[in-house]
């Protein structure tokens, strides 16, 4: 499979060298931040990679991006320890005040600052964005109050400022179910203790993920990301780029489960034999490897476009999607290549199998994905 950016694909693979995958299951068994891999991603730039120049940055594109998260996934490695870093910050670089972006984009840069967390899904909202309670009230010119709950923040323990999105105006009195709500850069280091307060969930994978309250909390009103009442349509720059970039982790895991699984395939022995050479074994490690190829094509158009400055809603949806079933087929044939050594902590499949399954759901499910697909590019009645 011909890669593009090789050289950065290089340095990579080279920096998550030092990460094996002893080191992931301490922390996955630990459920800690690796912030040592997260320190060296930082200051070899790689987090800083779509920051452009004049704020610290590489000033490269996302085509650059998904080859540096394809590369963390298939060393075994995590990006999703990170990734947000790399996307969360393009809601202020497109839609900020330009103090706000020399407030944190540098310090992003350099590795002063973190942002990783963004505050969207609430309990009762779910994928329906839309229908969400938190609020953030104007009280005089000074400040907003903000009260409700976030869940599935991740990252937030681990960052200084965080994205949030709330609504400054009921639903029933937009034009629009997305209208009214806006976009909030909350300084977490003044909030918590002070109308903020973080719970962290356990899950099934180690991404530090969290339920947010906010009860009372007054945070400047030079707080708020462009225009009051626009924020949604703010957020969903930020969407294509996740997908793109998430569509290229899930690359990196279906490779990482297909070498596995073929070096285990070729070198294990049974009835004398190679396990290999059976046909149900060889052939879901060869579709999945189809799949894999299929997929990676997808997430290369998705980022062209964006980089182009091109509208890529429909491919960045279909690139997720993809990618996360490749990666999954890739997983389920690497598992059942290995057999009962599949599930063993040491060989880190289960571990790998855990963080793939991820990405059929979040950051968006695949039914979501087929709904916008269907009415988006299709033309069909919408679903719901």
């Amino acid at each position: 499979m011909e890669l593009r950016h090789t050289e950065i694909r290089d340095a990579v693979s080279q920096l998550c060298a030092g990460f094996p995958g002893e080191y992931w299951r301490e922390k996955d068994r630990e459920r800690a931040y690796p912030t040592e891999f997260v320190q060296a991603l930082t200051e070899s730039g790689f987090l800083a990679c779509l920051i452009p120049e004049e704020y610290g940055g590489s000033g490269l594109g996302i085509s650059e991006g998904t080859a540096i998260l394809e590369e963390i996934q298939a060393s075994g490695c995590n990006g999703g320890a990170c990734h947000a870093q790399m996307y969360t910050m393009g809601t202020v670089l497109r839609h900020g005040s330009e103090t706000q972006k020399k407030m944190v984009l540098p310090g992003i840069a350099s590795g002063e600052l973190r942002l990783q967390a963004f505050g969207v899904t609430e309990p009762t909202s779910g994928t329906d964005t839309s229908r969400i309670r938190t609020t953030a009230v104007k009280d005089g010119n000074s400040a907003y109050v903000v009260n409700g709950q976030k869940v599935w923040t991740s990252r937030i323990e681990h960052s200084d400022f965080m994205l949030l999105l709330a609504r400054t105006a009921a639903r029933e009195d937009g034009a629009k179910p997305h209208d009214g709500m806006s976009v909030f850069l909350v300084d977490i280091r003044d909030a918590v203790g002070n109308g903020l307060t973080i719970k962290p969930i356990r899950a099934m994978v180690n991404h530090a993920t969290t339920e947010v309250f906010f009860d009372d909390l007054r945070i400047p009103a030079d707080s708020l990301v462009g225009e009051e009442g626009k924020g949604f349509r703010y957020i969903l720059d930020g969407m294509n780029a996740e997908r793109i970039l998430i569509g290229g982790e899930c690359i990196g895991d279906a490779r990482w489960f297909i070498d596995k699984a073929s070096a285990y395939a070729s070198e294990r022995q049974v009835f004398d034999r190679p396990i290999g050479q059976n046909q149900g074994i060889q052939f879901p490690i060869a579709r999945a490897y189809a799949q894999m190829r299929a997929a990676a094509l997808m997430v290369r158009e998705a980022a062209d476009l964006f980089d182009a400055g091109e509208p890529c809603g429909a491919e960045a949806n279909m690139c997720k999607m993809l990618g996360s079933e490749a990666s999954w087929a890739a997983g389920e044939a690497c598992l059942q290549t290995h057999g009962g050594f599949g599930f063993a902590e040491e060989y880190d499949i289960e571990r790998k199998f855990r963080e793939t399954r991820l990405y059929q759901i979040a950051p968006v499910s695949t039914n979501l994905i087929l709904s916008y697909v269907a009415e988006h590019v299709l033309g069909m009645p919408r679903s719901f």
